[in-house]
């Protein structure tokens, strides 16, 4: 079994994809690691989908899309990212979904309705967190457009998905 521990992490750094080390708190690492966490939510409420289900085939080409904006993330300036972005297909699609949602307007208080609707309310925030870390992140280190809009979109179209799904 190969190791997952390298210890080069020990001292509060860590490498970029090319190898570059930089702090564990440099910006761009801060960034991937509130994406990672966002995936984690993500992963959880597809988990309480079926598998059949439009939205959670879905949710899991956001949370594919979301690993290759981790790479993008983690790829230097100027650095050639050998994984192709599909943001604006993403886009696109939550476009649609949040047009197609009833949704009736008004404020809404997270955990009033099912289980599974607090989970993604608790990821719609998750996604929120991202966009305003990925905005930190641009001003010192250019992010592409289209995954800064792909963040706002997905936080709506989670917001109008907890809401069907109360």
């Amino acid at each position: 079994m190969k190791q997952i521990y390298t210890k080069t992490g020990d001292e509060g750094m860590t490498s970029l994809r090319d190898g570059v080390r930089v702090s564990k708190d440099d910006p761009r690492i801060e960034a991937n690691g509130q994406i990672d966490q966002l995936n984690a939510h993500l992963g959880v409420v597809r988990s309480m989908l079926h598998d059949d289900d439009e939205d959670s085939r879905f949710i899991l080409a956001v949370q594919r899309e979301l690993m290759a904006i981790m790479s993008h993330i983690a790829t230097p300036d100027g650095g050639v990212n050998p994984r192709e972005l599909h943001a604006k297909e993403i886009i696109a699609q939550l476009e649609q979904a949040i047009d197609r949602a009833d949704y009736q307007g008004g404020f809404v208080v997270p955990g009033g309705g099912s289980q599974l609707a607090a989970f993604i309310h608790l990821a719609r925030t998750q996604a929120r967190t991202v966009e305003r870390c990925l905005w930190s992140l641009n001003r010192e280190h250019p992010v592409n457009n289209d995954i800064l809009v792909m963040m706002n979109r997905l936080s709506d179209y989670l917001f109008v998905l907890a809401n069907e799904k109360e």
